[in-house]
């Protein structure tokens, strides 16, 4: 006779650390699939940032979406996106927007063909500019596709929490690097940090300045050592404050989508 399996430490949210003898137990209703990159952070951040972050902010959710009811499954977080206007700096790894496309057109179908028509794209990086996903796949799946930038989250409480304005590198991302990765952040001898202020160059437009017109920025016109934010109030507090802002307010929302029905209106109210 066969015994039912063992189950143990698993985590039967995050796709990457459980075996099929787990994955054959549940009927998943979400997946969630963050999105990373691989680019430079300042001199005191790895290149690994946006990855780390997706994986984190994805396992928190999902784990916690998990524990109250929700039936959701975390993929391995895509570590290349686009970061072309990084192109000058070592190892800036880039993926164009058409190729990401074809990627994650890819996965959805995957996904969509086993069964799973719910699917967070857990965006983790400014330069992937995902909507255009959304509209170039609506209507050639039947997967419905949903999308948060996680850091436009917290914006309605972000001077609650952090005091510099910040783009990338700067006090949110320095301060989440100190609460979760602190080994992994340069540091002077005297124990600050190894980055500078993270000072932008305007251009000489004042359109463009104040966001009338928008360019693709070439990151070294536009920032020192690729920090466009000044990341030194960071602190490890500020860090795990936002994170319980983020993993609150979209664990809800996992729950909420795990349990709505899809119907002819999904995801609008029925008339």
């Amino acid at each position: 006779m066969n015994q039912a399996p063992h189950t143990g430490p698993f985590r039967p949210w995050k796709l990457a650390d459980i075996p099929y003898g787990i994955i054959r137990q549940h009927r998943y209703e979400v997946a969630v699939l963050p999105l990373g990159a691989t680019e430079p952070h300042n001199l005191h951040l790895p290149y690994s940032m946006d990855t780390r972050e997706g994986d984190l902010i994805g396992e928190k959710i999902c784990e916690a979406a998990w524990q109250r009811g929700a039936r959701v499954i975390l993929l391995p977080t895509i570590p290349y996106g686009t970061v072309s206007n990084q192109r000058e700096f070592p190892f800036a790894l880039n993926l164009r927007p058409s190729t990401l496309l074809r990627v994650l057109s890819d996965l959805v179908d995957s996904l969509a063909y086993q069964g799973v028509k719910k699917i967070l794209l857990l965006n983790s990086h400014g330069g992937n500019e995902i909507k255009s996903v959304l509209r170039e796949l609506y209507g050639r799946t039947d997967a419905h596709l949903f999308l948060c930038n996680w850091y436009a989250i917290f914006q309605d409480c972000y001077h609650q929490i952090f005091e510099e304005p910040d783009d990338h590198a700067g006090e949110v991302e320095t301060s989440l690097a100190l609460a979760f990765w602190p080994e992994l952040v340069l540091r002077n001898a005297n124990g600050t940090l190894a980055a500078d202020e993270g000072r932008k160059t305007p251009t000489r437009f004042d359109a463009i300045n104040k966001g009338w017109v928008s360019i693709t920025r070439a990151w070294h016109l536009l920032t020192t050592n690729t920090g466009a934010g000044n990341p030194h109030k960071a602190t490890a507090e500020k860090g795990r404050r936002v994170l319980e802002v983020v993993v609150e307010r979209l664990a809800q929302f996992l729950v909420e989508l795990a349990q709505a029905p899809i119907d002819e209106s999904f995801p609008f109210l029925s008339a």
